[in-house]
């Protein structure tokens, strides 16, 4: 990968053997990168960004502006998210093992010892949302391995800071964000079925679109639902 200007903005520019230059805006800041066939010089990249400015920009503002959840200090009827329903935390101080249980279709109550401060409450509250995503996984992959034909030989949950997922090919290994535990179920879905079809298409070209759409019509849907706000103040895309 390497770096040119255009017009004083700089746009990240790979080159892969694909057929078609694919041209992305990412948040939070509105990063430009450009996948471009071997062929394409960057003479020829520079003047398709120039050709695509007035979106490129539209793309920026709109990730500039929009709304972040500030850092989360895990105080009482703070608001927090749990497969895409929004719930207000209720800190229980107790003696006994720490927990967390949904109550309701509003309130999240998190047990904890007296004086735990906030990095204790967020690992109370991270190792919760671990779990519960990983109960989601499982029959996803199953459900999704059989429709498409692929064999996912391991996966796994983590934090991830701009993407939702990943998937190391050789390995047949996929990643999740933790973070998908806040979103609709959907959107998990989506992200599975994202890096699943990765199996067999590597890179995101027309035939990977035209796979997802095949398989899962709506995917640009779950996409959008996907990024839109709330987010966390480090934000995550595709």
């Amino acid at each position: 990968m390497h770096r040119i200007s255009v017009n004083g903005m700089q746009v990240d520019v790979v080159r892969k053997d694909i057929r078609n230059l694919h041209l992305g805006v990412y948040p939070p800041e509105g990063r430009v990168r450009v996948a471009a066939p071997l062929r394409v010089d960057d003479e020829a990249v520079r003047l398709a960004v120039i050709t695509k400015l007035p979106w490129i920009k539209r793309q920026q503002t709109r990730f500039r502006t929009q709304e972040r959840q500030s850092p989360r200090e895990y105080t009482y009827r703070e608001t927090h998210y749990f497969l895409g329903r929004r719930y207000l935390l209720n800190v229980i101080e107790h003696p006994g093992p720490s927990r967390v249980e949904v109550r309701g279709k509003a309130g999240i109550d998190l047990y904890v010892p007296a004086g735990s401060d906030a990095v204790r409450r967020e690992q109370v509250m991270l190792k919760w949302y671990r779990k519960e995503l990983k109960a989601l996984i499982p029959p996803l992959i199953d459900t999704w391995q059989e429709t498409l034909g692929v064999t996912v030989d391991d996966w796994g949950v983590k934090k991830m800071k701009t993407k939702w997922g990943s998937c190391n090919i050789e390995a047949r290994r996929i990643w999740l964000n933790l973070e998908l535990a806040k979103k609709p179920a959907q959107c998990l879905e989506y992200v599975v079925v994202h890096e699943m079809v990765h199996l067999l298409e590597r890179n995101h070209t027309d035939r990977f679109r035209e796979l997802m759409d095949r398989f899962m019509p709506q995917w640009r849907h779950y996409r959008d639902v996907l990024n839109q706000a709330p987010l966390s103040h480090e934000t995550w895309c595709y």
